[in-house]
């Protein structure tokens, strides 16, 4: 009997993808942080990030404040965010 070609999933190109980031510290206590990036309609990426609490598995999350031509330059605008700039997030989402 022959055998079947197992097939990959085909992902679609514009569903979302999480992507875990380093946590942060904030107010001596340490938060989980996830990026959720999308290949708009319009042709842009777009993200937002997810801030998750691991005591309480509370999720604070942001609309999606990051937006790029491209792929690398939404990563870019990611990479340039300095620990401070996360903590203020994490705090106004309160």
């Amino acid at each position: 009997m022959p055998m079947q070609t197992v097939r990959p999933a085909v992902r679609d190109p514009r569903e979302p993808v999480d992507h875990e980031l380093e946590p942060i510290r904030c107010a001596g206590q340490l938060v989980n942080l996830c990026i959720t990036v999308r290949h708009a309609d319009d042709g842009a990426w777009r993200g937002r990030l997810r801030f998750i609490d691991p005591d309480s598995s509370r999720e604070r999350v942001t609309a999606e404040i990051f937006c790029g031509a491209s792929e690398e330059a939404l990563w870019e605008a990611v990479r340039d965010l300095r620990d401070h700039h996360l903590r203020d997030l994490y705090r106004s989402l309160d």
